[in-house]
């Protein structure tokens, strides 16, 4: 299959808009005609929903958690960037185009990203208008605060819980839509497989997780915002039950898999304490407006920050980076700590921290100044630790934070299979191979609000409007499979919980392929994972049956997909013989320990095609031009 991006022709700031009066219309009696299946309701699966919903469609939404409100974009807490130019420091659309480009270190589309670019500015005037409460100045204009990888300030925020917020939102208007009788939510349920049927998808297999039901959802297309993958890793900065399942299964049936080895390490995060834990906790990046990161200049210092005198302290990206300072991109920042705490320069009983020191914002600013920024955030760092940050700096260290690997899509937001869409961080479209602070949001936004309403309906336009019948052999296939799968799952009777299995995979996943990654330990680590995975399947306990509530068995089937999705990762970090963004081969570095990108041999999208159980993947490549912005070796200093 030879990969379509379908990008518009024309100049890049008028391809949108190009594209959208080219597209395909259906008329409003004939909505009202399509079954639409959106599988995750976080923020690109809520704004989707009830966007489709308000459109005419007949929507069913479906998600795992309770509600739709606990979906892990709550967690996105810093904030949304648009480029509105409130400040009147030099913004605009094109330079939050190119700030993204560049902080993805070029390995995104420019066309997908332009687009996110410009409808940003329309997504803060819909959230505005839903009744967001974002911060606002003295005079009552929003406010803004910078976020890493830009020189400007572009991210509107609601204290330290804009993901909230924004979710509150898009929840309020899916159920708007839900009382309208447009959209049907299915909570508490799981998809286990998408159906196609002639090619096409045309529906999905979930479980009632309550009852442990089997049961068959027809519709005409089928969109999955299901989040990132990223707790293939273990310990995370993701909700627990974020999983990678829906997007894996979908691979399995045809959907090419894009970039799969880009991770995003986030370096605020709060620093492993011991094995008793199951997740990590992130500290906002906006922290960094006002933060500075510092630690010992001399190795093993072990005494207390406040004893430690201004000129014995290293404040490492002020000095290497003076133009972005504390602001550098999430990348950079995470490896510079990593580097000093592998100096010996590290802070905590662990050696792995660095510290983040509010002493002179609290000065310049004063104390309650800076609590109305981020007092919230204050308060769930003393729980969680039992220090206070007013007090004492607080210590950081990067961790697992998002995914910009994801199933690969063509401008339309189309996988490789027919009717079946991915949004949000489901998709690998537009953040590269790094993604700039406060830009999941706006992702999530755009893809929900604006881009999928344009586009979903140039492939209904094509598809006939008679309704799509679960009772065929598609959807017996497809139903027998799981059914068959849960059945092996629990015929199994070993010895070893799915948790223990999930510690090792994220164990053998964070050595082998976090931070820094080399030929061989990714050789080593995708051993690993196939003696891993060969042990899973003879020795996994899973007590219980599947006709109840059995949450061990729903992360069995969670971690069966990690383990196959886990060794697709190395391979692709290991095929790529280059370090941009987040993928840092240790081969591939500047004298001055920076990614070294290859653009004469890797200026491409990995896509992968799933080729059966125990083949090697297809790759494909889709090549990447870049007609706007010049390839360069990224530099912040």
């Amino acid at each position: 299959m030879t990969l379509d991006s379908k990008i518009p022709a024309g100049p890049l700031s008028e391809k949108w808009d190009n594209h959208k009066f080219k597209l395909k219309l259906v008329n409003p009696a004939n909505k009202r005609k399509y079954d639409i299946i959106v599988v995750g309701t976080g923020l690109a699966g809520a704004s989707a929903a009830a966007s489709l919903a308000e459109l005419g469609y007949n929507v069913k939404t479906f998600c795992f958690q309770d509600s739709p409100r606990r979906a892990h974009s709550i967690a996105a807490q810093g904030g949304i960037n648009a480029a509105k130019n409130y400040r009147n420091d030099g913004d605009s659309v094109y330079r939050l185009f190119y700030d993204t480009i560049k902080g993805g270190d070029y390995r995104a589309r420019e066309a997908n990203v332009h687009r996110l670019a410009q409808v940003s500015v329309n997504i803060i005037d819909q959230c505005v208008a839903q009744g967001v409460p974002f911060a606002r100045e003295y005079g009552g204009l929003l406010d803004n605060r910078s976020f890493g990888g830009a020189q400007v300030s572009r991210t509107f925020y609601a204290k330290g819980q804009t993901g909230q917020q924004l979710l509150l939102g898009a929840y309020s208007a899916m159920n708007r839509q839900i009382a309208e009788g447009k959209i049907k939510s299915y909570t508490r349920h799981e998809m286990l497989d998408v159906v196609l049927v002639d090619g096409q998808a045309r529906g999905i297999i979930a479980r009632d997780l309550v009852t442990g039901e089997i049961e068959r959802h027809a519709g005409h297309a089928v969109l999955l915002c299901t989040g990132g993958y990223g707790n293939v890793f273990y310990l995370t900065t993701y909700a627990r039950g974020s999983n990678g399942t829906a997007v894996w299964r979908a691979h399995k049936k045809g959907a090419y898999f894009g970039n799969p080895c880009f991770t995003q390490i986030h370096p605020t995060c709060i620093p492993v304490s011991g094995d008793h834990q199951s997740k990590l906790t992130l500290m906002s990046e906006s922290l960094r407006n006002d933060g500075r990161i510092w630690v010992p200049k001399e190795k093993g210092d072990k005494r207390k920050p406040e004893a430690i005198p201004e000129n014995e302290r290293d404040y490492y990206l002020e000095r290497i980076y003076p133009s972005f300072g504390n602001l550098v991109p999430r990348d950079i920042a995470s490896r510079k700590a990593k580097e000093v705490c592998d100096e010996g320069r590290g802070v905590g009983s662990t050696g792995l921290a660095v510290y983040l020191d509010f002493a002179d914002a609290i000065k310049r600013l004063g104390k309650d100044a800076v609590e109305a920024k981020y007092g919230n955030l204050f308060d769930m760092y003393k729980q969680i630790t039992g220090e206070d940050p007013y007090q004492t700096p607080m210590r950081i260290y990067p961790a697992v934070h998002y995914t910009m690997g994801g199933l690969w899509v063509d401008y339309n937001l189309m996988t490789s299979v027919p009717g079946l869409y991915a949004c949000g961080e489901a998709n690998f479209s537009d953040h590269g191979a790094n993604r700039l602070g406060a830009s999941a949001l706006m992702q999530g936004l755009a893809d929900g609000y604006f881009v999928i309403p344009a586009t979903l309906g140039d492939y209904l336009a094509s598809v006939e409007r008679k309704p799509i019948s679960s009772d065929s052999p598609e959807f017996d296939a497809a139903e027998k499979a799981v059914k068959d799968g849960i059945e092996k799952l629990l015929s199994i009777k070993g010895n070893k919980t799915v948790h223990e299995f999930q510690r090792e995979l994220g164990q053998i996943m964070w050595n082998h392929c976090g931070m820094a990654r080399n030929e061989a330990g990714l050789k080593e680590g995708i051993e690993k994972i196939k003696q891993l995975r060969n042990e899973f399947w003879k020795d996994i306990h899973i007590p219980g049956t599947d006709q109840e509530l059995n949450q061990n068995l729903e992360k069995a089937g969670r971690v069966a997909d990690f383990l196959e999705l886990g060794e697709l990762m190395m391979v692709d970090a290991l095929h790529r013989n280059e370090s941009c963004g987040g993928h840092f081969r240790e081969e591939f570095q500047t004298p001055e320990g920076e990614a070294r990108r290859d653009d004469d041999n890797y200026t491409y999208v990995a896509a992968w095609e799933y080729k059966g159980e125990g083949q090697p993947e297809q790759l494909h490549k889709e090549k990447l031009d870049f007609e706007s912005v010049t390839l360069t070796q990224r530099s912040y200093k």
